[in-house]
């Protein structure tokens, strides 16, 4: 048998549960739903209310930024709960 290192098996582990995902509750559905439409929603927001399409673009940018920021910590508490 080939020795792993527990770090590692966890991270693959914490990264790959795509069979879980379906019994995971709503933040499976509702990362991938933020993560395709949350730029676009406020990019038209902010196009709206009347900003130049640089600062909405930009904005819209950084928002992404933020669910990509609530991942890395999800992932981080399922890798402190698996040690």
């Amino acid at each position: 048998m080939i020795p792993v290192d527990p770090g590692t098996a966890t991270t693959i582990r914490a990264i790959d549960e795509g069979s879980e995902e379906l019994f995971g509750g709503f933040w499976p559905f509702i990362r991938r739903t933020l993560m395709l439409f949350l730029p676009l929603w406020v990019w038209l927001l902010l196009w709206a209310a009347g900003l130049p399409n640089i600062i909405s673009a930009l904005f819209s940018g950084l928002s992404l930024s933020l669910v990509v920021a609530i991942e890395q910590y999800k992932l981080r508490q399922i890798a402190r709960k698996d040690n």
